[in-house]
């Protein structure tokens, strides 16, 4: 206890603000399939968006214009349990009927076990998504969860009629919509029920939305009715410049008006997807469909800072908003997260602790899932129990102008984790099972992309997003960019070995 006060104390000496001597509360609000383009301070947001909350957040606080922080659902959140990338991730596994699966919490322990142990209450509210065991009562102190793994038949239910379990116990139907349902029940929690008042807190709030089937509140069905978007130009094949399997990624047709609409079909999650939303199959009504559901979300942060102020925790508690992952909607032909373009998985995310950290500042180095874990311990004045594969992001935090030579891996490996990932399949079912984007690895330096897919002699990719932030010119294909190439191949190969990637000295060759 002395050492983890002493060290509160010294991260109050170098952020000294009123109230920052106690240790900071976390409420960590975490959407889902949830691209950047859809908050209006986003520059790259669509005229007709509007999120005047998030916006606030921002306002008060640091966006990150780069932030990755998964390529799907499950290993986005195995990763901000463990603070390790996918390959890391030592026995999930997925089992049974999708999204069944599976861990060892002795082989593959989550962090906040640890700030129980330390003197935090940890909550967790809404979607669970890494195996059945949800942790109650080991991890969490307060948790009231929508367990898809356990309730395989109720997984489709995003925003409706779901099974919700208690602090570990019987499953029982829960009616209402349920963004505003886990709002209200998270705001239930900072006004004192299941809170210990005398304990800083930690509360993970997983929200389901903006994920299929795109399900906006009936309130919000009117909303944005004159939502039209530019056609992107990759929509349809072929792509020149990019690999193999994105020659044959096809979930749009012309139709008879002209405009790209969707086809029926599964999505990268297994389930089966309509080729029809609620206001038709066109992309102008899926784009207005999906930006509908975010208005839900916008709502819920406004109640949520709103409670923070009512209940005087405001200026002590650090918040965190981002996406499991992006979506992409048209681009490079897809609707679906998993590659490793901006369009598919590139999140929103802000950083807001009035009075502690720069109020409406923006930060251009590219970040990571990975990183918010050890941030998380750095703003508890608690010791890492692990090694993380991430870095604590209190210096861009702090300095969010500040230019650092700080490179970011992003790694897919479809359904396999921890040593399961130690050899590379050949079997495209298995290689390319999640969406059918094969596996792969890529580095992003603040201007430059690498991407490099695990299929022999594939070629690799580099974009400058400075200048084609569509990626749609692949450099690595032209002669003056080699060397560049070259250096960014061997800083992957090294961020991986760094990271304990048990397939980094058998990857398929590249394309010569």
């Amino acid at each position: 206890m002395v050492r983890i006060l002493f060290a509160a104390f010294l991260l109050f000496v170098i952020s000294p603000s009123p109230g920052a001597e106690a240790r900071p509360n976390i409420l960590f609000i975490y959407t889902d399939d949830h691209s950047h383009r859809t908050v209006s301070c986003y520059p790259e947001a669509y005229d007709f968006v509007e999120t005047p909350n998030i916006d606030r957040l921002a306002e008060n606080g640091v966006r990150f214009r780069y932030a990755y922080i998964g390529t799907w659902c499950m290993p986005s959140r195995a990763t901000l349990l463990t603070g390790h990338y996918q390959h890391g991730v030592e026995s999930m596994r997925m089992v049974g009927d999708y999204p069944g699966s599976e861990y060892d919490p002795e082989k593959s322990p989550f962090w906040p076990k640890v700030f129980r142990e330390n003197g935090y209450q940890t909550a967790q509210i809404g979607k669970w998504h890494t195996g059945t065991d949800t942790g109650a009562g080991r991890d969490w102190d307060h948790q009231i969860v929508w367990n898809r793994p356990r309730h395989t038949k109720n997984a489709g239910s995003y925003y409706k009629d779901q099974l919700i379990e208690r602090n570990g116990g019987e499953a029982k139907m829960e009616k209402g919509y349920s963004t505003d349902n886990y709002t209200k029940w998270a705001v239930e929690y900072l006004n004192g029920d299941g809170r210990v008042a005398d304990k800083p807190w930690y509360l993970w709030l997983c929200y389901g939305a903006v994920h299929g089937p795109f399900t906006p509140a009936k309130r919000h069905l009117k909303a944005y009715p004159d939502a039209a978007v530019p056609v992107p130009s990759d929509i349809y094949p072929p792509r020149p410049g990019k690999p193999e399997y994105m020659q044959h990624i096809e979930n749009w047709f012309e139709g008879e008006d002209g405009r790209p609409h969707l086809k029926g079909r599964k999505r990268a999650t297994g389930e089966l997807s309509p080729g029809k939303g609620i206001h038709g199959s066109d992309l102008d009504s899926w784009i207005r469909q999906y930006h509908q559901g975010v208005l839900a979300l916008d709502e819920s942060v406004g109640t949520l800072v709103q409670a923070l102020k009512d209940t005087g925790q405001y200026e002590n508690t650090l918040i965190v908003f981002t996406s499991d992952q992006g979506f992409a909607w048209g681009q490079h032909g897809f609707r679906t997260k998993v590659a490793p373009y901006d369009a598919n998985i590139r999140s929103p995310m802000i950083v807001s602790m009035p009075g502690r950290l720069p109020r409406g500042e923006v930060c251009d180095t590219p970040v990571g899932g990975v990183d918010l874990v050890p941030t998380f311990f750095r703003f508890s004045g608690i010791d890492l129990p692990w090694e993380m594969h991430g870095r604590d992001l209190t210096p861009l935090l702090e300095n969010p102008a500040d230019e650092q030579e700080r490179s970011l891996l992003m790694v897919h490996t479809g359904r396999q984790y921890g040593s399961d990932t130690n050899v590379i399949p050949t079997d495209p079912g298995v290689l390319q099972k999640v969406g059918g984007v094969p596996w792969y690895a890529s580095i992003h330096d603040g201007r430059f992309k690498y991407i490099r897919t695990f299929v022999e002699g594939e070629i690799e990719e580099l974009y400058d997003l400075e200048t084609d932030p569509e990626e749609l010119t692949n450099l690595a294909l032209d002669e003056a960019h080699a060397e560049r190439v070259l250096r960014m191949r061997k800083e992957a190969v090294a961020e991986l070995k760094r990271t304990g990637a048990g397939f980094v000295d058998t990857l398929p060759a590249v394309k010569k």
